[in-house]
């Protein structure tokens, strides 16, 4: 019985994303850098050796994104990237980040969300004028990489088409151009990279098709035929690879491919099994079964699972399953040794990446019938864990459940529609044409994280603390008021993370010391654990709102984080329905709308970035999902008066598809990314019509650089093309004050002008 995982690149304590910033920063050198990623991927390939794991992936570490790992190796490189005098390690930072340093000034490639996780991809961009050809055989270098320090690996690749598909058409590209137009040009480039992965002893390759279980991949059915069975021929043995859903209707094609292996999603979509072991049964394809959540930070039911997997051996052989992790173990923390403040009950529910690595060996073991004492054990260890947990499952908040029960459907609608409550804000706010904001969050300065850090040592006092985000605000307040925004923010100088500093201050979630999770680039972020009922203790943000209010004249806007979006970007309990815990987070947050309205906030806005994000992969589930994701949003938004203005942001999200929920959120104003998407948002706001307010950021706060008064001018006039709408952009906590001064200041002269022009 083999064993496999998928994708492990995180360093134990973040080494990359110190070692790439320090980069950035000009503190080492690119030396510097490649040892630490080389040091990184050798304890990876180490840890998961020790572990047991049989096929130990290569070739998916990045410094950045494994997607524009991919667009660098391609040679898919933007012409504004080119001929700027920059080393190629620059170029892949610029097409990452942007550049605006040493005469060098461009943009950063636009960000996706991949799938329905919080990463954050690099969108490729294509056309005719495309020129794939080979820069560098990534895969086939980590390979020799790991072969060197003696660990046979299976080298990982993203697949052609679900790499031209997750691409776009770049400005230049003709109206009618679609991307998998490409594919003939691409696929010999694909042939080159796996024969040199042959030619370097690699026995198998995984090949990641992501799009295999969406909807939209049946319309390639003929292309994945006609790819793979090219590929076949000059390739290692094809792990053909599948995450985060069903193959559904897909499973009649894909069963026939040219490859020696098939890998699904087991732990999200278990009833997908019995119909994919039937398809291969007849095949000589060996089926890979990912059991153990890459998604999820819950320690898996060993004895359920032995019993399915005993189904799938019993039809196929020993010889033809795997035991595997579902996806990449990006998505969860790298390992529980490190956790020393949460209790030991709680400890016991959970596994991370390495602990993941361990649990698929013993489950391969037990299937094996290994008679090992150490095998034994570990299994009743599960079983006894197994069923403390679900012991304290069983306990719940009545009251919590009893308020959830109760809401109605006179809860989520506003007191009257928005034209009504339109004139009330109007009179209430006294706002300008084109008013400004920001999203929320100013820059999280190194003072800030000393003193937050100094108040978790004991080095200081509350009442010290407390004086010291003061003056934070103050100082952000007064910043506002002298480059002329017009709806002010408070900064958040004392919020750690917009879903953590909500999670610490609401009943029912765990939190980890080191458990971070790559989002995007150097971006990391520590997910809360959600694992009973979630209710309000009291209130979380009216302190600080109201003290800034209380030092200004111009309105101030209260922050909050979303039901759906702490939901999505925490690890979600596993007993309960997400429904019924985005619905206990609605009814915390009411409590906290209700309370910074009668504190005197005469706006409030409500983040959503991640109701998109979580809309589920195949199209026959959506309804059920935005049905109570858009409640949970009213029910968290709709208990204020008609004169109290509402807001909600959303990130990279592409609304066509469900404009009428976006609709249906009923919130006064909401602002949207504008900056990097080629306008294609705001073109869906004027096809379909939107009746409320829309704010388009209009600059990358992912990006340090700064763009300027002018181009700002010229996004301006673009959007009065398509929509009339408010100037706001996004929250600017992972920006610099220098970047932040000057593009606020360029951002409100912009405005200024626009005023006056019209």
């Amino acid at each position: 019985m083999s064993v496999s995982t998928i994708q492990c690149r995180l360093g134990a304590n973040r080494e990359i994303k110190k070692a790439v910033e320090a980069y950035w920063a000009g503190k080492n050198s690119v030396e510097d850098l490649t040892k630490a990623a080389a040091d990184v991927k050798k304890e990876n390939w180490t840890s998961l050796k020790k572990r047991g794991v049989t096929f130990i992936p290569s070739g998916d570490f990045s410094l950045y994104d494994h997607v524009l790992d991919h667009s660098e190796m391609l040679n898919v490189i933007p012409s504004r990237y080119q001929g700027l005098q920059l080393s190629p390690l620059d170029v892949y930072f610029a097409m990452g980040r942007g550049r605006q340093s040493e005469g060098v000034d461009v943009p950063a490639s636009e960000m996706k969300k991949w799938f329905d996780s919080n990463y954050h991809y690099v969108v490729p961009e294509l056309s005719p004028s495309t020129v794939f050809k080979l820069n560098r055989n990534k895969p086939r270098d980590e390979f020799n990489e790991a072969k060197s320090i003696g660990i046979n690996t299976r080298p990982v690749v993203l697949g052609p088409i679900s790499y031209l598909v997750l691409g776009k058409a770049s400005r230049d590209a003709p109206s009618n151009f679609d991307p998998i137009s490409l594919l003939p040009k691409l696929v010999p480039i694909y042939a080159e990279i796996l024969s040199q992965l042959k030619q370097a002893g690699a026995d198998w390759v995984q090949i990641d098709e992501p799009i295999l279980v969406q909807d939209s991949a049946l319309q390639y059915q003929t292309q994945f035929t006609q790819v793979y069975a090219e590929l076949e021929k000059v390739a290692p043995k094809i792990m053909l690879t599948t995450y985060f859903g069903r193959l559904g209707e897909n499973l009649t094609f894909v069963s026939k491919l040219k490859v020696a292996g098939l890998h699904i999603d087991v732990d999200r979509e278990p009833k997908q099994i019995d119909a994919v072991v039937a398809a291969v049964k007849p095949t000589n394809v060996i089926l890979s079964l990912g059991y153990v959540s890459g998604r999820a930070v819950w320690k898996i039911d060993m004895a359920s699972t032995v019993t399915s997997a005993k189904k799938a051996i019993s039809a196929l052989s020993a010889e033809r399953v795997i035991i595997a992790t579902s996806s990449s173990l990006i998505h969860i923390p790298v390992a529980l040794t490190s956790e020393t403040h949460i209790t030991a009950e709680q400890k016991d529910w959970f596994s991370f990446a390495l602990e993941k690595a361990q649990e698929v060996a013993v489950l391969a073991a037990i299937l094996s019938g290994s008679q090992d004492p150490l095998i034994s054990s570990a299994l009743e260890a599960n079983r006894v864990s197994i069923s403390k947990r679900r012991e304290f499952e069983k306990n719940s908040d009545d009251t919590v459940r009893k308020r959830v029960a109760s809401i109605t459907p006179g809860m989520l609608e506003r007191q009257n529609p928005y034209p009504v409550r339109r004139e009330a804000q109007r009179k209430n706010m006294s706002l300008p044409k084109f008013p400004t904001t920001t999203i929320g969050s100013f820059p999280q300065t190194k003072e800030i994280r000393a003193a937050r850090a100094k108040l978790t040592k004991n080095q200081i006092t509350e009442a010290e603390y407390e004086e010291f985000i003061k003056k934070e605000i103050e100082h952000v307040v007064r910043f506002q008021e002298k480059v002329g925004l017009d709806l002010l923010v408070h900064g958040e100088p004392e919020r750690n993370d917009m879903v953590q500093y909500f999670g610490e201050r609401l009943n029912g979630f765990v939190f980890t010391q080191n458990g971070w999770v790559q989002s995007y680039g150097s971006r990391y972020v520590r997910p809360p654990i959600i694992v009973s009922d979630i209710s309000r203790s009291g209130p979380i943000t009216v302190k600080w709102s109201s003290y800034a209010q209380s030092i200004t004249k111009k309105p101030m806007k209260g922050m909050l984080t979303g039901p759906v979006t702490i939901l999505n970007w925490s690890f979600p309990r596993a007993d309960v329905s997400r429904e019924i815990q985005a619905k206990q987070l609605a009814l915390s947050l009411r409590d906290e709308v209700l309370d910074l309205a009668k504190a005197g906030i005469k706006a409030i806005q409500v983040d959503e970035p991640a109701i998109r994000e979580g809309l589920p992969l195949r199209h026959v589930d959506w309804d059920g999902y935005l049905k109570w994701a858009v409640d949970s949003f009213k029910l968290a938004t709709a208990g204020v008066g008609d004169e109290i203005q509402t807001h909600s942001h959303f990130c990279y999200s592409d609304f066509n598809d469900i404009f009428p929920s976006i609709q249906r959120l009923d919130a006064d104003v909401i602002s949207i990314e504008a900056s990097k998407s080629d306008l294609k948002l705001l073109t869906a706001f004027k096809q379909y019509g939107y009746s409320n307010e829309i704010g388009p950021g209009v600059y990358d706060i992912h990006s340090p650089r700064v763009p300027s008064e002018e181009e700002i001018r010229q996004r301006i006039l673009t959007f009065l093309e398509l929509i009339p709408e408010n100037l706001l952009d996004c929250g600017l906590k992972t920006r610099a004050w220098k970047e932040t001064e000057a593009s606020l200041q360029n951002l409100t002269n912009a405005a200024k002008w626009a005023r006056e022009r019209n």
